[in-house]
């Protein structure tokens, strides 16, 4: 993941400054054909590129809305794929039209047309790491992700069609989405379990007298051995 900060600071919704318990995630798609972040995000800081029309989400009120979101995902000035947060994670957003606004940490991926794969894999693969990312931090599990049409139909947003009128165009739905999360948090899991040691023990004499036994004993304890033990034949 290609993680960047630019917090959204003159929109009204980060100076509200509320702040949320994250119980769960939330996946958006923009609904533009525009897959620049320079559009949402700004000012330019060396990487987003020029927003030469001003009308990224850095203002009181984009496009006259109270909208903001916690992060974008999309594509930088040199074309490479990137997320850039937006606001707090611990922030209300003003993303869902619902109840997910006191509870769910957001993020809207820019869309194109919809139809270029090699963009797609590349912010649906930034998308998933997000969310790694994310359930690591605040203790989530990949059933607490849902989409904005998801949310409409359990009834915490509105009705939005964002993501799945998209993801199908490229085989994935948000189950695969889920699901692939599922699969990395495990491999890092795994990966992250320490390697189990092994032992191999070391007969250092055999004694007819049981004396001399118990002699070798004492020291092999007092030389750190506190394992070390007598067995009999």
């Amino acid at each position: 993941m290609n993680l960047n900060r630019l917090h959204l600071t003159k929109n009204e919704c980060y100076r509200t400054g509320q702040i949320i318990t994250p119980k769960g995630i939330m996946v958006h798609s923009t609904g533009a054909n525009n897959p620049h972040l320079k559009r949402y995000v700004g000012p330019d800081d060396g990487k987003l590129g020029e927003n030469v029309y001003r009308n990224h989400w850095n203002q009181a009120r984009p496009d006259g809305r109270q909208v903001c979101v916690h992060a974008f995902i999309g594509r930088l000035a040199d074309g490479s794929i990137a997320t850039y947060q937006t606001l707090p994670w611990n922030y209300r957003a003003w993303h869902a039209g619902g109840t997910a606004n006191n509870t769910h940490i957001s993020f809207e991926i820019c869309e194109d047309d919809l139809t270029d794969s090699v963009y797609f894999n590349a912010v649906y693969k930034e998308a998933v790491e997000l969310c790694i990312y994310l359930c690591n931090e605040f203790g989530l599990e990949p059933e607490n992700i849902v989409d904005h049409s998801e949310g409409y139909k359990i009834g915490i947003a509105s009705n939005h069609s964002d993501v799945m009128h998209w993801f199908p165009k490229h085989g994935k739905t948000m189950d695969t989405f889920r699901a692939d999360v599922k699969k990395l948090l495990s491999e890092e899991e795994k990966s992250a379990e320490p390697a189990k040691k092994k032992y191999y023990r070391v007969q250092i004499g055999a004694y007819t007298v049981k004396a001399n036994a118990e002699a070798q004993l004492a020291k092999a304890k007092k030389a750190g051995f506190t394992d070390a033990f007598i067995k009999y034949d």
